[in-house]
């Protein structure tokens, strides 16, 4: 097979460097150009040092944009939908963004939402994916299996906490070593962005679900991984549960139902999705975790690519835990 020519968008903060991380290493892709105004002339290397020995490839500020199959958005929030807007990007090329602006469903955009586990036939057929967010991935990948079969009916109630390099590259008040290390704090309780999107998915399976989904989201004092516990009440018993879920994922690439405690360890760096349930009394707990960067971002990018180009969608993404 002929290799997928790439380029990539806004190629300095750590989206991106996990998705060339990912790519370098594709067997099917050739990456064309990175793009980066701030970085251009620059080796890739000198902002993504851990693909030392991995790539001469050098940040440009040219956009060679008809020499691509594909192209990966990786600006920051608002910046892709002026990029698009501002750049005569051929028809016949493929784009993949990983910021918020395509996500929400509009008759002014053909993007499709591009979770796997939800939209995968559409995926397939898609020219433009809105990949989603990576809070939305981790809660959505818990509650989708109930929305499918119409039990979302009581309040849904989610904790959820992230590692440091959900907030970008550059540093802030509240992403910076001193501030971040030994701490933890809640932001945008109840209103976190990414709600939006979860909510769209939800009703997408379940036409009468209310919205009623109460989020506080954490910063943790780690890098990488999210780790979710979501509750709601349900008749299911354990066993029925496990067996609905197991059902709902079973053709899934990357998302496994467990019976085993699982921690976060065994989703960072990994394209995989984690999930455990419990019962107490008549809620039903359920566990989910991912890595922020890859399944939450890059790497469900990559998985995106690939179903998109008609490929295994696993081509690339085989990659091991670091449990220890």
């Amino acid at each position: 097979m002929q290799k997928i020519k790439i380029g990539v968008i806004g190629g300095a903060g750590y989206t991106a460097g996990e998705l060339l991380r990912i790519l370098i290493n594709h067997p099917n892709v050739e990456i064309v150009f990175v793009n980066s105004s701030s970085n251009a002339g620059n080796p890739i290397t000198q902002v993504h040092s851990g693909l030392i020995g991995e790539t001469d490839l050098i940040f440009t500020s040219d956009l060679p944009l008809n020499q691509v199959d594909a192209l990966f958005l990786c600006s920051a929030h608002g910046d892709s939908k002026k990029f698009v807007e501002a750049n005569d990007i051929p028809q016949n090329v493929k784009i993949i963004d990983l910021s918020t602006d395509y996500r929400a469903k509009s008759t002014e955009h053909d993007f499709i939402y591009g979770l796997p586990e939800l939209n995968r036939d559409e995926i397939i057929k898609a020219n433009h994916i809105a990949n989603p967010g990576c809070f939305a991935t981790a809660i959505q990948v818990a509650l989708l299996p109930l929305a499918a079969h119409g039990l979302l009916k009581d309040e849904i109630h989610v904790n959820a906490i992230t590692g440091s390099t959900g907030a970008g590259v550059k540093p802030s008040a509240t992403s910076h070593f001193s501030w971040r290390n030994n701490n933890i704090s809640i932001y945008q309780a109840f209103k976190h962005r990414h709600l939006q999107e979860i909510n769209q998915s939800l009703t997408q399976l379940q036409e009468d679900y209310a919205g009623k989904l109460n989020f506080i989201p954490v910063r943790g004092n780690f890098t990488r991984g999210i780790y979710v516990t979501s509750y709601t009440k349900c008749d299911l018993s354990l066993e029925d549960a496990y067996i609905l879920y197991r059902n709902f994922y079973k053709d899934a690439a990357f998302t496994f139902v467990t019976d085993q405690n699982p921690d976060l360890k065994q989703v960072v760096n990994t394209n995989k999705a984690i999930i455990y349930l419990e019962k107490h009394d008549d809620k039903l707990l359920i566990v989910s975790m991912t890595d922020n960067l890859l399944k939450g971002a890059s790497g469900q990018a990559v998985q995106n690519m690939n179903l998109m180009f008609g490929l295994d969608e696993k081509i690339g993404l085989n990659l091991k835990s670091t449990g220890f």
